[in-house]
């Protein structure tokens, strides 16, 4: 077995290459569309919206599905290569991915329509009120991008087994590219009406869904022969079924969770100002405070933290079998992820100030956040920041355990953190308003963290930990030393007046950030750096000083 180091670096870059301009491209998006909807009611009702469909998306595409489907696929395809006679390869693999890509547009599908009757029925039977009922249209206008994006998100899995991470990862770029178009007609039209925007924007969205599908399925020629007779593979579908449906109970929770504090956050605009005969400590502009905010942390998160993720599991599935092997790639997973995320959460918590008054502030009323919304994105910056560093963690060691087909036990870790998160939810927004919330999910993807790594170590036994300890160390210490830079540059520049003193404050201390990490990396030959930067299994780079 070759070793994981060249060809898990190669992947990570493909995959954070693409997603960065992904990335770009969608923080260019949200920072429109901010732009327009500025922290309003209507903002709160299109994040809403959009998140609906998302949140579908992470528990039957990238979530619970994927977990159970990559493995089952990337063992079907092994199957098939080492079967006799040549002609017959792949069969299994084509009759699963045809199947599982079925299951999922149907199911998907059906739940759409149950939901849009849901929310017909609010809009019949509940009376008009503020925001409320625009907000129920829109998420009906939005929820049919679920069946698409589910679907996109299946297609992608079976790429990645191929090595074939560049499309799924490109896939993302039509969305925002729609998106930018529709946000920013806004300002081209006279007289434009934030509702119409938000309209616009939706179906924009729900375009790109049925491209992204297109864009995979011609991505996937060559490597797939669509067929309609799977029923030899009935019994690798159970299978997989088995493992979907623990990760499905755990993932269906977490998403019932995130329903829950979208909810939380929507309460003045879906219920009302007071809640048990107590004044609300949120406002209607809450939601939409809260989604543009993620949206800062997620950049960091989803170019590097994910793509750590997403590249080391179809790796660890096929190294399941082989203990040796699997370690290693856990092993340089997991330094690859604390490698990029720790310094990302010391560096966006330091820089939130600037970031958000340079990205939100600015501009004139008409395109720029009041006082308060500023005041109120800085803490929920610098809450989310706290936890990029567990959040990258926990998709690595979620898949670990995935791809050892055990979707029980990080199910059950979820389920306990379903619970801490609603109770931390409902405790810290009375003291903290809308960073708790924040908060919250950050203290909760934190001991998440240290639960699965713990419960990963009994599990593999001291030798899976060769060098993760002496390798987070030297990065804390590296981001240790970050820090303090970045805190020095912020303190030389001084109080800044004017939205372009603080983006050139945003420019200087991220510069500065990133400058003082990576020549310490580089300093002290951190072999983090080697990975990342290997073309392939056993080059030069793998050969040199191994901790």
């Amino acid at each position: 077995m070759p070793k994981a180091g060249g060809s898990l670096g190669s992947a990570v870059r493909t995959v954070a290459g693409w997603t960065l301009i992904s990335r770009v491209l969608g923080l260019a998006r949200d920072l429109l569309i901010a732009r327009a909807f500025l922290d309003t009611p209507i903002a709160s009702a299109f994040a809403a919206a959009f998140a609906l469909p998302n949140l579908f998306r992470r528990l039957f595409g990238e979530g619970a599905l994927a977990a159970a489907f990559v493995p089952a696929y990337a063992e079907a395809h092994e199957d098939d290569r080492s079967s006799e006679p040549p002609n017959e390869s792949r069969n299994d693999a084509d009759r699963l991915v045809s199947l599982t890509a079925a299951l999922v547009g149907g199911v998907t599908a059906l739940l759409t329509v149950v939901g849009e009757l849901i929310l017909l029925a609010l809009l019949v039977l509940l009376p008009e009120s503020g925001e409320r009922g625009f907000s129920f249209a829109l998420m009906m206008l939005l929820l049919p991008y679920m069946p698409l994006v589910c679907v996109t998100a299946v297609l992608g899995g079976a790429l990645h087994v191929h090595g074939r991470f560049a499309p799924t990862a490109a896939a993302p770029v039509v969305l925002n590219i729609a998106m930018i178009v529709a946000g920013a007609s806004h300002f081209l039209r006279p007289d434009a009406d934030v509702r119409t925007t938000a309209v616009l924007v939706a179906i924009a969205a729900l375009v790109a869904g049925v491209v992204q599908v297109a864009w995979s399925v011609y991505a996937l020629r060559g490597h797939v022969c669509w067929t309609r007779g799977v029923r030899e593979v009935y019994g690798r579908a159970r299978a997989m079924l088995a493992r979907f449906v623990p990760a499905a109970i755990g993932l269906g929770a977490v998403q019932i969770n995130s329903f829950l504090d979208t909810l939380i956050a929507m309460w003045p605009v879906w219920v009302g100002p007071t809640m048990l005969g107590r004044d609300y400590p949120l406002d209607e502009r809450a939601n939409g405070v809260l989604f543009f905010t993620q949206r800062l942390y997620q950049f960091p998160l989803g170019v590097f933290g994910i793509a750590v993720a997403t590249a080391v599991f179809p790796l660890l599935a096929r190294t399941a079998r082989d203990a040796g092997a699997f370690r290693e790639t856990l092993a340089r997973g997991v330094r690859l992820s604390l490698f990029i995320g720790l310094p990302a959460s010391a560096g966006l918590a330091l820089v939130a100030p600037d970031l958000v008054r340079g990205l939100f502030g600015g501009g004139g009323a008409e395109v720029s956040f009041s006082a308060e919304g500023l005041l109120s994105s800085e803490r929920v910056l610098v809450a989310y920041a706290a936890g990029v560093w567990a959040y990258a963690l926990n998709h690595v060691l979620a898949r670990a355990f995935y791809a050892l087909s055990d979707t029980a036990t990080p199910t059950k870790v979820t389920l306990a953190m379903v619970v801490l998160n609603l109770g931390l939810n409902l405790t810290l927004i009375w003291p903290l308003g809308v960073a708790g919330l924040a908060w919250s999910t950050a203290a909760c993807a934190c001991v998440q963290a240290l639960i699965l790594s713990l419960l990963l170590r009994r599990r593999l036994g001291r030798g899976a930990g060769s060098g993760v300890a002496r390798g987070i160390a030297v990065t804390l210490a590296l981001t240790g030393v970050m820090a303090g830079a970045v805190w020095a540059v912020a303190s030389f520049i001084g109080p800044r007046d004017g939205w372009g003193e603080w983006v050139i404050g945003t420019i200087a201390i991220a510069i500065t950030g990133l400058a003082v990490f990576g020549v310490g990396a580089v300093a002290t030959r951190r072999p983090e750096v080697r990975w990342l930067l290997a073309r392939r299994a056993g080059s030069a780079y793998d050969r040199a000083e191994q901790e």
